[in-house]
């Protein structure tokens, strides 16, 4: 008889947690001596991507706008079509990059790649009267639902508690009835009051992901320290989540108090609140490294949430280390060390930067790709002194990025040791750095600063696509529109503008 998602919950339930950290634990011994004998060492730096979505309706059936932009499931059968892989909500869908050497060649395969991906998905999602949306939140919830009914809803199986808006992948739904993340799921933010079963909350937030893999994996730790020092400008010029469906805000808070309030990126706070708990700091701001060793004890060591049973035969590179591997899979840091790779001439140590929310077109997820692969690779080579900023300074500038955007007064060490809070020189001296890792890459400087041109524009007009929103959605309540319909009408014509400009095109281009 054929498992039920119920049953293959609770064999994962039925692990032994502590066992299994036991494995864990002896896996991370053979990636340290992996590690020694230069197995995860490289000629050269690679990069690559990760890029999520979500699905909405495109209006072209409807008879006026009720139906434009809300959110839709998407068909499981699309996926072998569009060639993404299932994410957590049923309306997700993520992109994953070929990983390419990091030079002239290897940044324009990636936004090719990008690209023509999103043309395939665009042509098999149409004849759906579905669109794919890169953005950071979505804030419409699909026609004659509920935000709040998509994302609670749910059944006991058994024992076994089962969200109907979740991918059918077990390790998802065993989250949800992990003991490590029991008691109700719930988002703190500003003025927002929704609380759920399982961890489905987590399915509001959309992100980009780029990955660099640097040739050495003994120099992991000092990448990382700088990937820390440069989140917080980064995801201040790439804030895109200032609102959450408007019938998650609590009762009686009016529209001024909630625009005045707002976070220009939420998706932090919806990640770390649904997925920490007391016991357990799962997503978080981590500490600085000082070995490559203490990236894989970090991993081994981090709290288990789902116990995932691991097959010791695999014939992959990374099969040598299957429950490390595993486990890696629950380790969400905002800045994170990979290990793996699927043969030995493959396998990689790099960085994983997931601060960053989905963004408006293809330019400006590629400048971001561009930049952090160009700070990567400039940084840690000249000894920039942006290293010298303490932890605490660092974690700040993340979080005030999160509340502020723009906005934020953000710490910066430039290049000649000057310490600063100015804005314009905070950037002039990480894109100046960007551009030249780009360009000592291979890039020519001129195609590195077209990469990189979409954030120059954001910083010289004080402007990101979540302040952008802001300023629609409150020009739209002054005009004496209702605050949910300024949030919706404001997404609608984010869209609209996305359709024309996602391919070729820039935010830029919005103004």
């Amino acid at each position: 008889m054929e498992q039920t998602l119920a049953d293959r919950v609770r064999e994962l339930q039925s692990v032994d947690a502590d066992a299994f950290a036991q494995r864990a634990a002896q896996d991370a011994e053979v990636v340290k001596s992996l590690l020694r004998e230069g197995a995860f060492d490289n000629h050269r730096a690679v990069v690559g991507m990760e890029y999520e979505f979500y699905a909405d309706a495109d209006g072209r059936w409807a008879e006026n706008d009720a139906t434009d932009g809300t959110l839709m499931r998407v068909p499981r059968r699309l996926f072998d079509l569009l060639d993404f892989e299932k994410e957590l909500g049923l309306h997700n869908a993520e992109m994953t990059t070929s990983p390419q050497p990091f030079n002239s060649y290897g940044m324009a395969a990636q936004s090719a790649e990008i690209r023509s991906h999103l043309q395939n998905a665009r042509d098999c999602t149409k004849a759906e009267g579905m669109r794919l949306v890169s953005d950071g939140i979505w804030t419409i919830p699909p026609a004659g639902e509920t935000a709040r009914e998509y994302l609670t809803d749910s059944v006991v199986d058994d024992g076994v508690r089962v969200a109907v808006n979740m991918s059918d992948a077990v390790r998802y739904h065993a989250m949800s009835n992990s003991g490590a993340l029991a008691g109700p799921m719930t988002v703190d933010a500003p003025n927002v009051d929704i609380e759920a079963d399982t961890v489905m909350p987590e399915s509001l937030i959309t992100s980009i992901q780029p990955h660099y893999q640097m040739s050495r994996a003994a120099d992991l730790p000092r990448h990382h320290t700088y990937a820390l020092r440069i989140a917080g400008p980064l995801l201040a010029l790439g804030v895109n989540a200032p609102f959450f469906p408007p019938d998650l805000y609590a009762d009686g808070v009016d529209a001024e108090t909630i625009l005045d309030e707002a976070h220009a990126e939420h998706r932090i706070a919806v990640f770390e609140s649904v997925l920490n708990t007391d016991d357990a700091e799962k997503v978080a701001f981590p500490p600085d490294l000082d070995t490559v060793e203490e990236a894989v004890d970090r991993i081994a060591g981090d709290d288990v949430v789902v116990p995932i049973p691991t097959d010791d035969d695999g014939d992959r590179f990374d099969d040598q280390f299957p429950t490390f591997r595993a486990k890696h899979g629950t380790y969400w840091r905002w800045v994170r060390p990979v290990f793996g790779g699927s043969t030995r001439s493959a396998a990689n140590a790099r960085i994983e930067f997931r601060p960053l929310p989905g963004q408006p077109t293809v330019a400006d997820t590629v400048a971001f790709l561009a930049a952090f692969a160009g700070l990567m690779q400039q940084l840690p080579r000249h000894a920039h002194p942006v290293d010298e900023l303490d932890w605490a300074t660092a974690e700040s500038n993340f979080y005030d990025a999160m509340r502020e955007g723009l906005d934020a007064d953000l710490h910066w060490i430039t290049a000649d040791g000057a310490r600063t809070t100015d804005t314009d020189e905070l950037y002039d001296d990480l894109l100046a750095n960007a551009s030249a890792g780009l360009q000592s890459a291979g890039c020519s400087e001129a195609a590195a600063e077209e990469y990189l041109a979409p954030l120059r524009y954001r910083v010289e007009n004080r402007v990101t696509p979540a302040s952008w929103k802001l300023d629609r959605a409150r020009d739209r309540t002054e005009d004496g529109e209702p605050f949910a319909d300024a949030v919706q009408d404001t997404k609608r014509e984010y869209v609209h503008q996305q359709r024309e400009t996602l391919l070729q095109g820039s935010f830029a281009d919005w103004a």
